[in-house]
């Protein structure tokens, strides 16, 4: 049997801890959110009508002020009808944008539009080269800001941006987390739920997702009943879900928006298992790798089961791979 904590022996390198908590865990933060397109508003409603327990108020921040204007105006008119308790939206511009305990950054540049030809095609490693400009800008300001709370990576790619941020802004590696795999899990659910094939089954009580969100996926049918050919069937599924939807003529952005980052990112404040991308590596070597992980006082914690060697094979390729892109 192999464990996670192995990988870093694999790239030579001396792993950077994980010992800091760089938000209030379990009681109110204050949330900014980094552009407004269709994943930003349909997260930003997920976490206004969501997270009232653990955030206190989210700032809106977007190029276009007509965006933010109308989603404060918008967005606070959503409610109960007799009482309203939940985080209020307000608009920040760029230089306050780091003023908050929780920075979500979903800006984006290169986004295939629907009907362009993406089969064959790793949509969301098209869009690196363009985002690593905008998310190195970003970088830089919460450096010189010396920010201490926490960055949370929602546009992809996300593993490598996540990597890019840490690069360009020097700060711990505990400040920023990656939010691409809680969607991929609950598509591989998806499939598994729909699957007649006894071992696809075993994923929804017993299978866990690793990796980027991204081609280099690994899906496992089960951690503890391990099949290959289940589990590379259903990573394919898993990879190639949001293809189907463009094949309908829309972008596939209501899933992700949800599982991915307002659901993932609650769940961290809480201190509850999810699924988001961790450091693994030294200061100059390494990646942000997606495992189910958690957040607490003492730092971030991440399952380190026993796993089968083929599946260690498979999760190590994507973390080599992961470490040549950075």
């Amino acid at each position: 049997m192999r464990y996670i904590h192995e990988l870093v022996n694999e790239i030579g390198a001396r792993a950077m801890v994980l010992d800091g908590c760089p938000v209030h865990l379990k009681r109110k933060n204050s949330v900014n959110i980094l552009a407004l397109g269709d994943v930003g508003t349909t997260m930003l409603i997920g976490l206004r009508l969501l997270g009232a327990d653990v955030i206190s108020c989210i700032g809106i921040c977007d190029i276009k002020p007509g965006n933010t204007e109308r989603l404060e105006m918008e967005i606070n008119q959503i409610g109960y009808p007799f009482e309203n308790d939940l985080p209020p939206v307000k608009i920040v511009q760029e230089e306050n944008l780091f003023d908050c305990d929780v920075m979500i950054f979903c800006a984006s540049k290169g986004v295939p539009p629907v009907g362009e030809k993406t089969e064959g095609m790793d949509v969301r490693m098209a869009q690196l080269e363009a985002n690593r400009d905008l998310i190195r800008h970003y970088a830089t300001l919460a450096g010189k800001g010396a920010y201490t709370g926490l960055v949370c990576i929602v546009s992809d790619p996300v593993d490598p941006l996540a990597a890019a941020f840490l690069d360009a802004s020097g700060l711990m590696p505990w400040q920023i987390q990656g939010y691409g795999l809680g969607v991929m899990n609950t598509r591989a659910r998806y499939y598994a739920e729909k699957a007649d094939d006894a071992a696809l089954q075993k994923y929804k009580q017993e299978g866990r997702a690793f990796g980027p969100h991204g081609q280099d996926l690994v899906i496992a049918n089960s951690i503890g009943n391990y099949d290959e050919t289940a589990s590379k069937k259903l990573t394919d599924m898993t990879v190639n879900a949001n293809l189907k939807v463009r094949e309908l003529g829309y972008k596939p952005y209501i899933a992700p928006a949800l599982s991915s980052a307002a659901l993932s990112i609650l769940l961290t404040l809480r201190g509850q298992w999810h699924y988001g991308s961790v450091y693994l590596g030294s200061k100059d070597r390494g990646a942000y790798l997606g495992v189910r992980n958690r957040l607490k006082p003492s730092g971030w914690e991440y399952e380190d089961a026993p796993l089968p060697d083929e599946l260690y094979q498979r999760i190590r390729k994507a973390f080599l791979n992961l470490c040549e892109i950075r």
